[in-house]
């Protein structure tokens, strides 16, 4: 396998990074698209601040989990 062909999963959201105060340690949390739920795409797609790079991603995305976007 040619590991150059693989591409990292694509983010909703940037990634945070978490303290904890209590125990000190950092968390990361990652906001990827397909992890993303389906009325959080559907609410950035109606949402008037959606810019047209991350509307392609989201529809890419839905088209992925085999979802139709009818637009009225």
């Amino acid at each position: 396998k040619c590991l150059s062909n693989i591409m990292p999963p694509t983010k909703f959201k940037p990634t945070e990074k978490n303290y904890d105060r209590r125990t000190n340690r950092y968390t990361t949390v990652y906001h990827y698209m397909k992890a993303t739920s389906k009325k959080d795409l559907f609410d950035y797609l109606n949402s008037s601040n959606a810019t047209p790079k991350k509307t392609h991603k989201v529809l890419k995305e839905l088209q992925r989990r085999g979802i139709k976007v009818k637009w009225t």
